[in-house]
């Protein structure tokens, strides 16, 4: 948790004056029984009614301007930890924005929503209540602690038993519940996981009538959460009763003392009233310590879990220097690359080498696992490289920034992830300012104005959380709209042709010859259609290239291309097309 506390150097005069004013406050409140005890013992006793008056006049402006105090307190607490609990929140989201997959993957989706949003909370809360309390009640409880024993000393030995008795049964209770709350966020993110991927699944479980072994599941999440909520509450909800025995307890010892030392002239009544709230004021001072020395714990496996977010690096980095393109525009070109995801035994790429060139159209071609969508991710630099060199326009993908090497690629994911908004919105995603006409243009080309058109706002009409109101094709052609849109020196397409018809796919590839004429082409597929009129066919077999050429060339010669072409059926008339 301390490593967090650099968040609160904006917020340092705010604090300052937090002190201030709870020093304040808390001195006019050891102030009120002293004055109480003079009403008692002098204006009382002498029947003293202008000195009540004042006294009592004295009093209210007292507690006026202590409450004052304590709303201020209150209020600046309020904002300072908000404050940090944004500070914090951004921070943390930008840097997973930054973290590579492996790293994101390896948190998990579920458990990063956890952190970024009910841990922040947690150690929001507490530094909140620190604020409030562990500067309000140390001050309360010395000062109570002496002002009680200059007034009574003798008195002031009940405290002997009180007091030990208070931490003792303070320290078991918190024994026994600090270690529930770090399993506690433990379940939180089980719980969010099952409920994630119940809510981004549920066609598939209702497809599978899988209904009620979902409900079984998250019953199961849930219902260990709750227990172990139930636990933590069960010993918590000991601890108030006893530490109120306890207060009682020595409000009667202190009366009934007290009572023998007024009857033996050793004390006034006055003096023994003040006695007994300093007394209460003590032991809530103590109290209110507990109770913050409880949820410490809690905020610490949430400070935790997010600091050990802050210090994963990030592996992808830009460079101190970045290296200016080499006079090449739309060049793609690896050399001897290979690639290994963490903790496999075996590369998913070995010795990758090609060049894409631009005005053609370069198209990898493998089947399942052959490592087609990993050769992707290489050339965006969402991975680095185990070895081997990644080069864009002549420049090594390390020595430019990811932002730069972005920007010169418009990339059609397998998966479409749309986001929700309007259909507008959702183009202009790469291109904020693009216009109205730009935008429909990118549809016209990607043969999803028909469908835009009939809907009742065009491009303005909604598209629910991840396309839920659209079909596959429809998301498809938006994410083709989207890409196109940029206007990049380089385009991928991973896939993206599997939702269409060969009709729609026909017409599209006939605009986007057209469109992109001049620059660089990726497809990725499985397809012998989708690739085949391609300038050059990288074939890649188990993370190797088994050939490269033209759709004639590969026929001839090479042997994996023919088993893929028979395998789909692609004979003619004895010969391979």
């Amino acid at each position: 948790m301390l490593a967090l506390l650099k968040y609160l150097k904006p917020h340092r005069l705010s604090i300052v004056l937090i002190l201030i004013l709870t020093f304040i406050s808390t001195l006019l409140e050891l102030l009120l029984p002293t004055l109480m005890a003079n009403v008692v013992d002098v204006g009382i006793v002498n029947g003293d009614i202008p000195y009540i008056l004042r006294t009592g006049a004295l009093m209210i402006a007292v507690s006026i301007l202590a409450i004052a105090f304590t709303i201020a307190v209150i209020y600046i607490a309020a904002k300072v930890s908000l404050e940090f609990g944004k500070s914090v929140r951004r921070d943390l989201f930008v840097h997973i924005e930054h973290l590579s997959l492996e790293s994101f993957h390896q948190i998990g989706p579920a458990s990063l929503i956890t952190r970024t949003t009910n841990d922040i909370k947690q150690v929001q809360d507490v530094l909140n209540m620190l604020l409030r309390i562990m500067t309000r009640a140390p001050l309360m409880l010395v000062g109570g602690i002496v002002l009680a024993v200059t007034r009574e000393a003798t008195l002031s030995l009940i405290f002997l038993v009180a007091l030990p008795l208070l931490i003792l049964v303070i320290f078991l209770i918190a024994r026994k519940a600090i270690p529930l709350f770090t399993t506690l966020q433990q379940r939180t993110d089980r719980l969010n996981l099952v409920i994630r991927e119940s809510l981004t699944g549920v066609r598939v479980i209702r497809a599978f009538n899988r209904v009620d072994d979902d409900r079984k599941r998250f019953d199961e999440a849930n219902e260990a959460f709750r227990d172990t909520g139930t636990k933590v509450n069960q010993i918590l909800a000991f601890l108030f009763p006893i530490i109120l025995i306890i207060m009682n307890f020595t409000s009667i010892a202190i009366i009934w003392f007290g009572a023998v030392r007024i009857d033996q002239g050793l004390t006034q009544v006055g003096n023994m009233m003040a006695f007994l709230q300093y007394a209460m004021l003590i032991l809530m001072s103590l109290i209110m310590l507990s109770i913050t020395f409880i949820m410490i714990p809690r905020a610490q496996a949430s400070a935790k879990r997010i600091q050990e977010v802050l210090e994963f690096t990030a592996v992808i980095r830009d460079p101190e220097v970045e290296t200016s393109d080499r006079g090449k525009k739309g060049w793609v070109e690896l050399r001897k690359v290979t690639f290994r995801y963490a903790g496999a035994e075996r590369a998913a790429l070995r010795n990758i080498s090609f060049v894409a060139k631009p005005g053609e159209t370069t198209a990898i071609l493998g089947g399942t696992g052959a490592g087609k969508s990993t050769l992707v991710q290489l050339i965006l630099r969402f991975y680095d490289p185990e070895s081997g060199t990644i080069l864009i326009n002549g420049v090594d993908t390390k020595e430019m920034t990811q932002k730069k090497l972005r920007q010169k690629i418009g990339y059609v994911p397998q998966k479409v992830a749309l986001f929700a908004g309007t259909i507008a919105e959702n183009i202009r995603f790469g291109k904020p300012e693009a216009t109205d006409e730009e935008v429909l243009e990118v549809l016209e080309v990607a043969q999803a104005i028909d469908f835009v058109n009939e809907k009742e706002k065009g491009i303005y009409s909604m598209v629910q959380p991840a396309g839920g109101n659209l079909s596959g094709g429809q998301k498809q052609r938006l994410s083709i709209a989207r890409a196109l849109l940029r206007k990049p020196e380089i385009y991928i397409f991973d896939d993206t042709f599997s939702a269409l018809d060969y009709q729609t796919e026909a017409k599209l590839r006939k605009a986007l010859k057209r469109f992109i004429q001049d620059r660089t082409i990726i497809y990725v597929g499985q397809q012998i259609r989708t690739v085949k009129k391609a300038d050059q066919i990288v074939v890649l077999e188990k993370g190797e290239i088994a050939g490269i050429g033209t759709h004639a060339e590969l026929l001839r010669e090479n042997k994996v291309y023919q088993e893929i072409v028979e395998s789909q059926h692609e004979k003619e008339e004895g010969t391979y097309r």
